[in-house]
């Protein structure tokens, strides 16, 4: 759907062949009949579609623009009675669609809302796709109800600069950045919208088959990394948790919590500096401030900032073109 939405956009197939390479994607990935692609590799894709672009509202747009699944977890709402009951399916079901995140619903007072929380932290720091997801959602709310909903918000955790007015011109709602959680906010009464292709046999005969396979799947524990990730980008902006306090929270000694890393082929600093390095380059084109930026991943001024930036990516932030994946050199300290 994306590489659609993305041909349909710029008509350049070099340009859409970069982006995929960029992605470590391949056309045997995506040909008939391949449906679905690695949660990493659609997160690279988007990133780089929207480099290319030079439109940070790609993802969100083409999430729009969704309007299908073959999944499970799609057939189930498709014969839901109604919108409540489709959302508490989306999640109870939502991981065989996507492992990195997981949905709930969340009601208080006049207000409803499907609350998104990562599953694997990792992915937090892709903020292109994970605009992708939650307007992707509010599409298939859409679909699902044949009603043009509007949500009262849609809520994102991560700064957008001087770009939130852009998001709000989509379509027509207001979008809203740095918030405390990601979430879509609708009235109350939005759960009570019909689906108008309802059929209580069909929806009972594939819950019945949907939690026999959660009864059948194993859960799987996010890698030592995935979790340092996440407690790091939890405590920004303005700190980033030290290794001792880190590993207090997982539970283990630092010692542990080293040798753990090591066994992955990493170490603290590194996972801390390549989180600060990708993250300083999607707040640059984020459209954020050198100042902003410097304060978000945890310097104490932005000459420090530059210095990093150009340690990691030959390039000074004020300058910054090329996107790089990792850092070039680590700092040691």
């Amino acid at each position: 759907m994306l590489i659609k939405a993305l041909n349909e956009q710029t008509q350049d197939q070099p340009l859409v062949s970069q982006v995929m390479k960029n992605s470590g994607l391949k056309e045997e990935d995506i040909a008939p009949p391949a449906t679905v692609y690695s949660a990493h590799g659609e997160a690279l894709f988007v990133r780089y579609a929207c480099d290319a672009l030079d439109d940070i509202t790609f993802g969100a747009r083409s999430g729009l623009l969704v309007s299908s699944s073959s999944s499970l977890t799609a057939y189930i709402s498709k014969y839901s009675r109604d919108l409540r009951q489709a959302m508490e399916n989306a999640g109870r079901f939502h991981k065989f669609i996507d492992p990195a995140i997981v949905f709930s619903l969340r009601i208080s007072g006049n207000f409803a809302s499907l609350e998104a929380d990562w599953k694997d932290p990792s992915f937090a720091r892709y903020h292109r796709r994970t605009e992708f997801l939650m307007f992707a959602a509010l599409a298939r709310m859409r679909t699902l109800t044949q009603s043009k909903i509007y949500p009262i918000e849609i809520r994102f955790q991560h700064e957008i600069g001087h770009h939130e007015a852009i998001y709000q011109k989509i379509d027509g709602f207001p979008v809203v950045f740095g918030a405390e959680k990601m979430e879509i906010v609708l009235p109350l009464s939005a759960l009570d919208i019909g689906i108008p292709t309802y059929d209580p046999s069909l929806r009972a005969h594939l819950l019945d088959y949907g939690e026999r396979l959660l009864a059948e799947s194993q859960s799987t524990k996010n890698m030592v990394r995935a979790q340092v990730e996440g407690l790091i980008t939890r405590s920004m902006p303005g700190h980033v948790i030290p290794a001792e306090e880190a590993a207090a929270r997982l539970g283990m000694s630092p010692r542990t919590l080293t040798r753990r890393l090591q066994s992955e082929g990493t170490g603290y600093r590194e996972v801390v500096e390549d989180l600060r390095c990708d993250l300083a380059q999607t707040f640059i084109k984020n459209g954020m401030t050198l100042s902003e930026i410097s304060y978000s991943l945890g310097y104490a001024d932005q000459a420090a900032f530059s210095n990093a930036f150009k340690r990691w990516t030959g390039q000074a932030p004020s300058t910054f073109k090329k996107r790089v994946s990792h850092p070039i050199n680590v700092s040691k300290r």
